[in-house]
């Protein structure tokens, strides 16, 4: 009993840690660390979505949901975007690209009570599509990198 006690500890402590580690930067993300609360970041930029024209797709939560079961996680969001006439484009530029839509950003509560707001770039997001979808693909991607860094702009002011 006493191993199996030892090992639930230990494996809660690893699990904590791994909430505690930031988001490092990284090839083809967007980081941007903040003094914004967990819940003011989401406020904010669920507001720069709707003032960019781009519809909020998806929510998923893994603190949320912990919470829900009587557990307490470092916040954490995740939050899709994307509009209609930029998913058709996408499609007639490339099907398989499809499976990448909507594109997420990525908000963790840090340790010192701010938060942080990530995201992929959509031309990272679509480069593995970009042999098949051509210059459609990238003149899409590009203008989404642009829509994107304005959502986050807003959001940070």
């Amino acid at each position: 009993m006493r191993i199996v006690l030892c090992g639930f500890f230990a494996l809660l402590l690893s699990s904590s840690l791994a909430y505690a580690q930031p988001i490092a930067p990284r090839e083809g993300w967007q980081v941007f660390d903040t003094d914004l609360s967990f819940s003011a970041l989401v406020e904010r930029l669920e507001a720069a979505i709707k003032a960019e024209n781009m519809g909020l797709v998806t929510q998923a939560s893994a603190s949320a949901g912990a919470r829900a079961q009587g557990f307490e996680i470092a916040g954490n969001r995740v939050i899709g975007v994307y509009r209609n006439d930029y998913a058709r484009r996408m499609l007639e530029a490339s099907i398989a690209a499809g499976i990448e839509a909507p594109i997420r950003f990525y908000i963790v509560e840090d340790p010192d009570g701010g938060a942080t707001l990530a995201w992929k770039t959509p031309s990272f997001v679509f480069a593995p599509y970009m042999d098949e979808g051509g210059a459609d693909l990238r003149a899409l991607a590009a203008e989404l990198d642009g829509v994107f860094a304005a959502i986050a702009k807003r959001a940070l002011e």
